[in-house]
């Protein structure tokens, strides 16, 4: 009876433990030094040209792992579901069942850690300098524990389950910093969120007069202020488009950007990173960005003001 206590209460401490890699948190020092490595450059400047130069911008595989098609970004959901794999296994592992099922859910995390790979590496190549720099070291801690995840699941398949499980704890160790570094990434340095905020907070309902109809250039973008927000302008003729100016994607001028056709529809190109949007809804067209830009209604009075207020989205 004291035998089985002893071990319960081993068990227990080891899961704990083994739990505790899947948290690593680096103190924010460490972060903040990885953002200004500029030895990093030499590796990441290559490698990001590579990666667009075999996505080209607009191509379907491209948008696809952008997750335009979704709406979101595709990386994080994917990661989530490797790194809740991975730490079953931990758990598994621990209470000691059968080597099967542990063995079946590390795979699951295996196998979907790879299009999460993709997404991400899609996504770190069109993002700003100092967020790649965090990322390289984001994908090569995520890599040495994919690593050590499959030398365990080789082990495991040849019957050798203690050196497979010890394989494993490493591998959750390595994955908890990527983690740690994604989260960084994420919530720090702003490398996933829309930042084309909704408008509706924040302008009062109503038609609001932004300028007048002919002191706007025909044909060519500009910028205007309503309030707080900063607007892409557009006027041909006496019609008008307008969007918010600041990209969804990582803040660009949408003013400074490309005119294209898209199909038959008319699109503005972001000069940073290429993203895309109808000038009529401000939808996505073409990634990186995967959330649509706010766009505006528009009402040119017979005097020549022209009005705008958000535009509802149904």
């Amino acid at each position: 009876m004291e035998e089985t206590s002893k071990s319960i209460n081993s068990r227990r401490r080891t899961l704990r433990e083994s739990l505790g890699l899947a948290r690593v948190s680096l103190p924010v020092g460490v972060t903040d030094r990885v953002e200004h490595m500029k030895g990093l450059d030499r590796v990441i400047i290559p490698l990001a040209k590579f990666v667009r130069g075999r996505l080209p911008l607009g191509s379907p595989v491209r948008d696809l792992l952008h997750g335009v098609p979704t709406g979101h970004p595709l990386h994080p959901p994917l990661a989530t579901v490797s790194l809740g794999c991975f730490t079953a296994t931990a758990v598994l592992d621990v209470m000691d069942v059968d080597p099967r099922a542990s063995q079946a859910v590390l795979a699951t995390g295996i196998v979907t850690a790879l299009p999460a790979a993709a997404a991400g590496i899609t996504d770190w190549s069109v993002l700003h300098l100092e967020q790649q720099r965090v990322g390289l070291i984001h994908t090569l801690a995520n890599v040495t524990g994919l690593g050590l995840y499959a030398g365990s699941f080789l082990l495991r398949l040849s019957g050798r389950h203690r050196a497979a499980r010890a394989l494993a704890f490493a591998g959750l160790g390595a994955v908890g910093i990527g983690g740690n570094l994604g989260g960084h990434l994420a919530y720090r340095m702003a490398a996933g969120p829309s930042h084309a905020e909704q408008t509706t907070h924040l302008v009062p309902l109503g038609w609001h007069d932004l300028c007048r109809l002919w002191d706007l250039p025909d044909g060519r973008p500009v910028t205007r202020r309503l309030g707080y927000i900063h607007l892409f302008v557009l006027r041909h003729g006496t019609t008008v488009k307008v969007l918010a100016d600041r990209c969804s994607h990582l803040a660009g001028p949408l003013h400074q950007g490309r005119l294209v056709l898209d199909g038959d529809e008319a699109c503005v190109v972001c000069p940073w990173h290429g993203s895309t949007f109808r000038l009529e809804d401000g939808g996505v067209v073409h990634g990186p960005a995967t959330a649509p830009q706010p766009s505006f209604e528009v009402n040119v009075r017979g005097d020549g003001i022209v009005q705008v207020r958000p535009r509802q989205v149904a």
